[in-house]
């Protein structure tokens, strides 16, 4: 009886404790500290690719969070993903020609969204938008260009290429009859 009684009570526990890291886990992943409701400022960023960014996603300077991507949409009549920052009142002096960027977190991390700061004395307000963007850099399309020969080398004028590479030439064509 004991030894079952035992038992009950260390898998208890551990349920117990599976249920506490779930509860612990869900509160980190749901950490929203920068929301729109009157506690800060909104400004634009237009993209030609926001790759698997998410609305929620922290805006940073310096590694510092700043705000989160509030919205998410598309223009149809530029073509572009038009992507909503709410940024926190604390950081209204963010300079009206800064960039914004997407990273990702690590090799498998979440995106987030970078703004590196201009030079500029006029600073971000509310409904401003981002004039300087790098879209996010899509994996796949990066491996691709190199598995499937499009990260060709150019050669200078004057010089072979290297063996079983392609070539392009830079500068001017060679004169006639030489070529």
């Amino acid at each position: 009886m004991r030894q079952n009684r035992a038992i009950d009570v260390s898998t208890g526990l551990f349920v117990l404790l599976g249920v506490a890291a779930i509860v612990f886990l869900v509160t980190q992943i749901s950490n929203r500290e920068f929301t729109s409701q009157g506690k800060g400022y909104r400004v634009v960023a237009q993209f030609d690719n926001v790759g698997g960014l998410k609305v929620g996603a922290p805006v940073k300077m310096a590694g510092v969070t700043v705000g989160r991507v509030e919205e998410i949409g598309y223009d149809m009549k530029l073509f572009k993903a038009v992507v909503s920052l709410g940024i926190d009142r604390r950081y209204d002096q963010i300079p009206n020609d800064s960039d914004a960027s997407i990273f990702t977190a690590g090799l498998l991390g979440g995106q987030y969204i970078g703004i590196e700061p201009g030079g500029s004395e006029d600073y971000l307000k509310d409904g401003d938008q981002v004039e300087f963007v790098q879209n996010a850099i899509v994996l796949e399309n990066l491996i691709s260009k190199y598995l499937f020969g499009q990260g060709i080398k150019e050669t200078p004028p004057g010089q072979a290429p290297e063996s079983g590479e392609a070539a392009t030439t830079t500068g001017s064509p060679a004169p006639a009859g030489k070529q």
